[in-house]
């Protein structure tokens, strides 16, 4: 058994494989690392590899106690991945867009690829069909948005990610609301058009913690699957045994 591990910027997600099958899902804190992977350990007897993708400031340190009982895989960009790294600054691209190209070009060979992860932030990945990664793009997550309306303006509240009651806001709340929900909804369904005007043959995938707020409201057809992350790990871990 695998269990992979996934340090985000603002929480810790796991899952356990037995092969490709996920067993059960984990979401905490960074604060419960230790404890909960110890919990996990304790149900999941049989898990023998840990696989661990970090874009956070947890040290490898935490892991430490963990080595006698457990193979332990640190993502980095010495790993063999399965596409071509056509990235300019290479060693800047960030542990979890690598792991999301490698579970697409893994998942969906032969096929251009756009991979939308809506965390902390959104990122956008692009694969194309013959597995040459070019690059994407960054921009701020939902929560991100709410709270810089709130911290860089005097009177504007923070408020949590909520449905727009109307289009046209009818409050400030509201015009919040309808602003950013509505903003990167049309964010994201321009880029994809954008895409989908200079490359056939296209899938496009959404994961990351905002999934299953957003993928209703886009207007352009989907693969949503909020455990991509994880499944990737799994795979490109699989992978990394048979290249290495």
């Amino acid at each position: 058994m695998i269990l992979a591990i996934d340090i985000g910027n603002t929480r810790i997600k796991g899952a356990v494989f037995e092969g490709n099958t996920i067993l059960e899902t984990f979401v905490f804190m960074k604060t419960e690392l230790q404890k909960s992977i110890q919990n996990i350990l304790k149900t999941h007897k049989k898990i023998t590899n840990l696989v661990v993708a970090s874009v956070s400031d947890v040290e490898k340190q935490s892991f430490s106690d963990l080595k006698s009982t457990l193979n332990i895989h640190f993502v980095s960009h010495n790993d063999p991945f399965p596409f071509f790294n056509g990235y300019e600054t290479p060693q800047t691209l960030g542990i979890d867009r690598m792991v999301l190209a490698s579970g697409a070009t893994l998942q969906f060979p032969n096929r251009n690829r756009l991979v939308i992860d809506v965390g902390t932030c959104v990122t956008y990945d692009f694969i194309d069909e013959n597995n040459n990664y070019l690059g994407g793009a960054i921009t701020p997550g939902l929560r991100l948005r709410y709270e810089a309306l709130h911290y860089y303006t005097a009177k504007l509240p923070l408020l949590t990610p909520e449905s727009p009651k109307h289009f046209i806001g009818k409050s400030t709340s509201e015009s919040i609301h309808s602003g950013v929900v509505n903003g990167l909804v049309y964010e994201i369904d321009g880029f994809i058009d954008e895409y989908k005007s200079l490359y056939s043959n296209f899938i496009i995938i959404l994961t990351g913690g905002d999934t299953d707020f957003l993928a209703n409201r886009l207007k352009n057809t989907i693969f949503a699957n909020s455990n991509f992350l994880l499944e990737s790990l799994n795979q490109i871990f699989q992978y990394k045994i048979k290249n290495d």
